[in-house]
């Protein structure tokens, strides 16, 4: 019986993990997609509990308990702007996961066939990467490690080096399994040192498609190493995760007009220690204060705001919120332009927005709305740079060239919230702060929204 119930089982709950990642995709059905992935989770550790295989239910329970703890606290205390680095330590925890179990498999001294032997190489490899990277991932976001790439001469082909040393590694252990037990513990030791290599010359705003790859390596990591452990619902929850960050790494590339080898081996960034901007004497900004600018915004019929990092680390979302409900009660409408990259983790505006339950018929995204900035009375830049910069669309030699943008320079006015003229992760001037329908309105994001705010009323 036990061999034909908990294969449906499995069945079952692979079943609503796909439920649950279709109806992560869109905001309105998230909750109910956490729900039915979550369901289909416990079915998936319950049949596994069922197999007579395991049998310490006493440590199972014990990390059951710790791990649960460990989730409710960090559930409660992190802030929207920390969400970026748990994510880069979930998928972290995740590749640690699946080395663990490999190696555990693979220590135990049994008889291997050859397949199992390839797979168990391959989940410590993908498992070993995925951790260390991520964890330089959240070093950099976290600011341990600076965000600027890091890099130094010869460096991809010390990368190439250490990856053809691992192919021969795995090799010797497939056609050797009896004196492979070195030649594994090597590979662990690479991976990790090539995962720190992996990530570290990728800078901190192309974080969000590193979060998405390694979020991508994870679910493979899982994959293989339900092929070592013969679960079938590791194996599809694995593929499904697997498959998933791959696209949403696409999607990612995208956004910023490049390829993922780009993002990957161009160490695009910008390092304000090593090459502080130099800005012309000659150009000049108008600047505001936010009292200053309430006719305009009272006698406005369409309002865009474009939330970017900036907000995020004000935690503005709350006041930005208060300010779209008190222009809607003026007949103000008011939308939200969100680009694809905006922040420090795919969707990460969107999450921040929802958190102050800002409408979702409110948000729009870069093809949507770029064709209604021509028609905006006003549109709000709060804390964005780089995606609102019409350098994108012209100059050629500008690290963003080709990059989508908001198009919000067509907008009849256009305010910007930013603390200061600082540049943004490309490190060029923006020339839109420099427009004539520019205004700046320097100071924390947050200040100066409860500022209007206070005003309008």
């Amino acid at each position: 019986m036990q061999d034909i119930f908990i294969p449906i089982i499995y069945l079952f709950s692979a079943v609503l993990f796909i439920l649950g990642l279709r109806q992560l995709s869109h905001p309105r059905t998230a909750p109910k997609g956490n729900t039915t992935a979550a369901i289909g989770m416990l079915l998936a550790v319950t049949a596994t509990l069922l197999n007579n295989q395991i049998l310490d239910f006493q440590t199972i329970f014990i990390g059951i308990v710790i791990g649960s703890a460990i989730g409710a606290v960090l559930a409660k205390r992190v802030e929207m702007t920390s969400m970026p680095q748990l994510v880069a330590l979930f998928n972290g925890f995740g590749g640690s996961a699946s080395l663990l179990v490999a190696a555990a498999e693979f220590y135990k001294g049994e008889p291997l066939l050859v397949f199992t032997l390839a797979t168990i190489i391959l989940s410590v490899l993908i498992g070993a990467i995925t951790f260390s990277g991520s964890l330089v991932a959240f070093s950099k976001l976290q600011g341990i490690m600076r965000g600027a790439p890091i890099k130094f001469s010869g460096q991809h082909s010390f990368n190439g080096l250490l990856t053809g040393v691992v192919v021969l590694l795995a090799v010797y252990a497939v056609l050797d399994p009896a004196q492979a037990s070195n030649a594994v513990l090597a590979i662990i030791v690479i991976a990790l040192l090539l995962g720190i290599l992996f990530v570290i010359p990728i800078g901190g705003a192309d974080m969000p498609v590193v979060i998405s790859m390694l979020n991508s390596f994870s679910g493979l990591a899982a994959c293989s190493t339900g092929f070592v452990i013969q679960n079938d619902a590791l194996i599809i929850s694995g593929s499904l995760v697997g498959a998933s960050g791959i696209i949403l790494t696409d999607i990612m590339c995208k956004g910023m007009n490049r390829t993922i080898w780009n993002v990957l081996f161009a160490g695009v960034g910008y390092d304000a220690e090593a090459s502080p901007l130099e800005v012309d004497p000659m150009k000049t900004v108008k600047s505001y204060e936010p009292g200053d600018t309430v006719v305009i915004f009272e006698n406005a019929k369409q309002i865009i705001i474009v939330p970017g990092y900036g907000l995020a680390v004000a935690q503005a979302q709350y006041m930005v919120h208060e300010l779209q409900e008190l222009l809607e009660g003026k007949g103000v409408i008011v939308k939200y332009a969100i680009h694809p990259v905006a922040g420090r983790m795919p969707g990460h505006m969107n999450v921040l927005l929802a958190e102050a339950n800002v409408p979702y018929d409110s948000l729009y995204d870069l093809d949507q709305i770029n064709p209604e900035f021509e028609e905006t009375d006003v549109t709000l830049v709060i804390g964005a740079n780089d995606v609102v910069n019409p350098a994108a669309r012209h100059d050629t030699n500008s690290p963003i060239f080709g990059m989508p943008i908001l198009d919000v320079d067509k907008s009849q006015t256009v305010f910007v919230l930013k603390r200061s003229m600082n540049p943004g992760f490309a490190g060029i001037e923006n020339e839109l702060f420099y427009n004539d329908n520019t205004i700046m309105i320097f100071g924390d994001a947050k200040d100066t929204v409860s500022k209007l705010v206070s005003e309008l009323k």
